[in-house]
């Protein structure tokens, strides 16, 4: 994910030039009736970059939702990734895929979706994984859960990974997962992209919980 295909955040002044981006994630096994009309009042109201749809679902459900957000993220200039399926992506005129399992993938993402796709890879919390990633080609990598959860491996992604990473390595880093308040804070300086997600959507407002979320 480049500054080619995300655009630049354009939130308070205080921010400063070096604000990380907002990295929506849009919530899983959603009826395309209901996140209609609140995906695009999160886009309306915040300033997004990048776009991502969980990979859960049946092949013509996921198609559905492809389309749907593509329309409603494309005519607000936000990019539109979707995990794992190439070719549901290339299919649905998605900007690109996220890749759940590491970096093994992104050859054969790249090679498929061409070079002005966005590939990006979850690397969990390991450091090992992030380099691979950055080496075979990613635009991205993310990092997480930044906070304590009992789901996947459980192992949260330290502040000093991100720390470490933001001084050496060029490839953009995304924070994700079991977000709060405090812990965007001290990520502030050190991701590029802050993925938001679970974090809202069972709110009756999104947009409104969001804001609460992200520093003024």
């Amino acid at each position: 994910m480049t500054d080619q295909t995300a655009p630049e955040q354009t939130g308070p002044e205080q921010m400063g030039p070096d604000a990380p981006q907002l990295y929506l994630i849009a919530p899983a096994l959603a009826l395309a009736s209901e996140l209609a009309p609140r995906l695009s009042a999160v886009l309306d109201a915040h300033p997004v970059a990048c776009l991502r749809l969980p990979g859960a679902g049946d092949e013509s459900e996921l198609g559905r939702m492809a389309d749907l957000a593509r329309d409603i993220a494309h005519a607000r200039d936000v990019a539109v990734v979707i995990d794992n399926h190439v070719a549901l992506a290339q299919r649905h005129g998605l900007d690109g895929v996220h890749l759940t399992d590491g970096p093994r993938a992104v050859r054969y993402a790249r090679k498929e979706l061409g070079a002005d796709a966005i590939v990006g890879v979850f690397c969990g919390a390991s450091r090992h994984d992030g380099l691979n990633a950055g080496e075979t080609g990613a635009d991205y990598v993310a990092f997480g859960p930044c906070g304590p959860t009992a789901l996947g491996h459980g192992e949260p992604a330290p502040l000093d990974l991100f720390q470490w990473w933001s001084e050496m390595i060029e490839v953009p880093v995304v924070a994700e997962g079991a977000l709060d308040a405090g812990l965007i804070r001290a990520l502030w300086p050190l991701a590029d992209f802050i993925a938001i997600g679970p974090e809202i959507w069972s709110a009756d407002d999104p947009a409104a919980a969001l804001a609460a979320l992200w520093p003024k």
